[in-house]
């Protein structure tokens, strides 16, 4: 068991794959600029040949190659079938989705086509934008979105050897066990609850939204209150999709047209947009019990 190489999704799009290899390599800025160089930026990070990064000497620089391929060393090893997402970001932020592909793992949103499986996602970045980290979540076919409101990290060392750092990544699959039995189906019941409830005022619920998170403007200005291109976008992405899916629109359809918004078009770092998919799962899960 390894990777697959395809996934049908229920909306037909494919699934990005971008190319999270660029080659990079650290340089020492003194003998490259031939001058002496302050302390604390004695190196610099290159990535597919443009300088992303200025580090001190003491910096050792964690390769995708010897993090993201690692992750799926492990993955094949624990004989789990998965799909990888993977989004570069101008060759200096990077993140890979492993999408587990195992029947027994999918969960049906209200015995529907709205399937959603268990998702372990990776960042690193060269530009020093993000941490590196790993973290599970939840991938929903039907709108290709990655949904990251889950609380368990995914843990490992990262050991420094000079310039080069090498990660060292845990026996993976008691870990996917674990966040299965503890958070997996806990969280799917609540996205059943946000399906369960008719979202009757569409323009009201993502005004509301709009403005309680401070995500963007509801209004195109202030001599023009009709909804800005990004309230119109939202607002048709749950008409959409509710006719996607045979039914009324719903709370559940309101947060993934957020959601979609949040991580496709609203220019912030991965990590931002973790913390702030967090942010909007929790307040549409208590819209749901007003």
């Amino acid at each position: 068991m390894n990777k697959i190489e395809s996934v049908s999704l229920g909306n037909g799009k494919a699934l990005r794959q971008d190319d999270v290899f660029p080659t990079s390599e650290v340089k020492d800025l003194s003998n490259l600029l031939n001058c002496r160089v302050r302390k604390g930026i004695e190196k610099g990070i290159f990535s597919n040949g443009a300088l992303v990064n200025v580090v001190s000497k003491g910096y050792s620089h964690l390769r995708n190659e010897d993090f993201f391929l690692e992750v799926e060393a492990k993955l094949i090893e624990a004989e789990l079938n998965y799909v990888t997402r993977s989004i570069n970001r101008e060759d200096r932020s990077f993140s890979v989705s492993y999408l587990l592909s195992d029947d027994s793992y999918v969960v049906k949103v209200k015995n529907s086509t709205d399937e959603i499986v268990p998702m372990l996602n990776f960042i690193n970045s060269y530009d020093g934008s993000c941490r590196t980290s790993g973290s599970f979540g939840f991938f929903r076919k039907v709108c290709a979105n990655g949904l990251h409101v889950a609380k368990s990290k995914f843990g490992f060392a990262v050991k420094h050897r000079g310039d080069v750092a090498k990660v060292v990544i845990p026996e993976i699959k008691t870990m996917v066990n674990k966040f299965m039995d503890n958070e997996f189906y806990s969280l799917s019941k609540k996205f059943v609850v946000l399906a369960e409830r008719p979202l009757v005022d569409v323009e009201g619920f993502v005004k509301l939204t709009a403005d309680q998170l401070n995500l963007f403007q509801y209004e195109s200005s202030e001599k023009n209150p009709l909804p800005s291109l990004n309230a119109r976008q939202v607002i048709d992405t749950i008409y959409k999709e509710s006719s996607l899916l045979g039914s009324v629109p719903t709370l559940w359809n309101g947060y993934n047209a957020v959601n979609e918004l949040l991580h496709n078009k609203l220019k912030k770092t991965f990590a931002q947009q973790a913390k702030i998919d967090l942010q909007l799962f929790n307040f549409v899960s208590e819209l749901s019990t007003n």
